[in-house]
């Protein structure tokens, strides 16, 4: 998570916003998408098993597409795949 936020603060010059998403995004102020974007995120990374139906409505209300949906759970799975490999064999340490 400390790579993202530093990306995000490089890419978007907005140092607040990026300290606040490193400390927890759930107390950010966020734009509605992007709140709906990150608690399924969240999820996908904790435990995909327990996406419902009703956490892909919540993101179709907050105005993503089914396509959109897709891209953010492989973007979600992708990064937890390659932070698991990473970790299982010692990168950075």
């Amino acid at each position: 998570m400390e790579s993202h936020a530093e990306f995000l603060r490089r890419v978007s010059l907005d140092e607040e916003l990026a300290a606040a998403l490193r400390r927890d995004y759930r107390q950010a102020e966020l734009p509605a998408p992007d709140r709906a974007m990150l608690d399924y995120a969240a999820k996908v990374t904790t435990d995909a098993t327990r996406v419902t139906p009703e956490d892909l409505d919540v993101l179709r209300r907050a105005g993503f597409n089914d396509t959109a949906i897709l891209q953010i759970n492989l973007i979600a799975s992708w990064f937890n795949y390659i932070n698991r490999v990473a970790d299982g064999l010692g990168v950075g340490r």
